[in-house]
Order: structure tokens, then sequence, then C-alpha cells
């Protein structure tokens, strides 16, 4: 990066403060769900001081290892959305950073956002209140492009009763709110197809 304490020479540094700004440009521009990755995830004022080919790519991405690139036009891009837990052989849900943090900023959202149930009545009155609300808050995810399907039942699911809170948590002052979800995965390989029209053969 250009060090403006050295009139601008190039300081070798890590990468994290960068990325970090690209994923906090990700979440204002686009929300937690999308990738912050990809042509539009430029690392700004960076050089990278090695640059990757497509070969070397292709053996890290599959270890869950996220590469910096350059690509003519844009420049140096992050190229990776993986997590810790994105090799391929972990086989994790945890596979892709915008479904990590998507799944922890509807836990957050959530949770802050229910706390006015404390110290209700533990009954089907605040039960139906809650599912309202989560409910209200997952669709207004879904309209904005955060979740997958068509329609907001293919999207999300919230259920609250009997079935998730027993006598048993009630007896212990406990609301179970079960929230389930189909998160967007990232598109990490673009397959074409092309076909091209032959003439007679001859």
């Amino acid at each position: 990066m250009p060090d403006p304490l050295d009139q601008d020479r190039l300081l070798e540094c890590g990468n994290s403060g960068t990325l970090a700004g690209v994923y906090a440009l990700t979440d204002m521009t686009r929300g937690v769900w999308k990738a912050p990755s990809g042509t539009q995830a430029v690392l700004a004022r960076a050089t990278l001081v090695y640059e990757m080919n497509d070969g070397e790519n292709a053996i890290l991405n599959p270890l869950g290892i996220n590469a910096l690139r350059t690509f003519p036009v844009h420049g140096p891009v992050s190229w990776g959305a993986r997590t810790l837990q994105g090799a391929d052989e972990l086989a994790s849900k945890w596979k892709y950073i915008p479904v990590r943090r998507l799944a922890q900023y509807i836990e957050n959202s959530l949770h802050s956002g229910l706390t006015w149930a404390a110290f209700e009545p533990n009954n089907a009155s605040l039960w139906s209140s809650m599912v309202l609300s989560v409910n209200s808050f997952l669709s207004g995810l879904f309209s904005q492009g955060a979740l997958q399907g068509a329609t907001p039942k293919d999207a999300f699911y919230v259920r609250c009763d009997t079935t998730t809170t027993l006598q048993s948590d009630i007896n212990g002052g406990r609301v179970n709110v079960v929230v389930g979800f189909a998160p967007l995965k990232p598109g990490e390989f673009l397959v074409l197809q092309i076909r091209v029209a032959a003439g007679p053969a001859t």
C-alpha cells in the first residue's frame, strides 16, 4: 500500500485492514448476504506482491483458501468467499462467508429485536406475537433478495408454539422460537455452454 508517512512509497503490509474495508463496503451497498469478493470487491490502492494464476487459484479454492487476484480493468480484488470451514472435504454448512454472516446477522437481530418479550406472560398470545415479529423481519430480508426461494414460504419458516415451548420450558422461564431459512450461496464458478452453428458439411 502507499505509505502516506513516507511520500506514498509502497509499504508491504497484511491484507486484513483492506479486506475489512471490502466487507464494510459490501455490507453497506449490498448486504451481509453478498459475498465480499468478485470484480466489485476491489482492493483500493493496493498492489499485490504476487500475481496468482487460474491454476494456482484452482488448487487453493477447494482447500478453503481465499485468493487475492489481479485482473485487467478491475485491478486487485478479493477472489474467494470461503470461511475457515470452507474446505470441500469438510462439507460444512458454514462453507461460505455470506451464509455464515447472514446466519449471525439473523441470530443477533432476532436476539435484540425480541427483548420486548421478556417478562411477558409465556402463553399462546406471546408466541403468536413473536412469530409475527420474526416473520416480518424475515419477509424484509426476502424482499431485499437475501434468501432463496420464489415465495417467502419457500425462503423461511418460523415456529413458536407448544411443539417448541414445552411446559418444562414455561416453568423454566424460556420461550423457544425455531427459525429456518434458505440462504443464497455464492456462484464460485460460471459454466458457459457455447454452441456455434456449423455450416453444411461438404
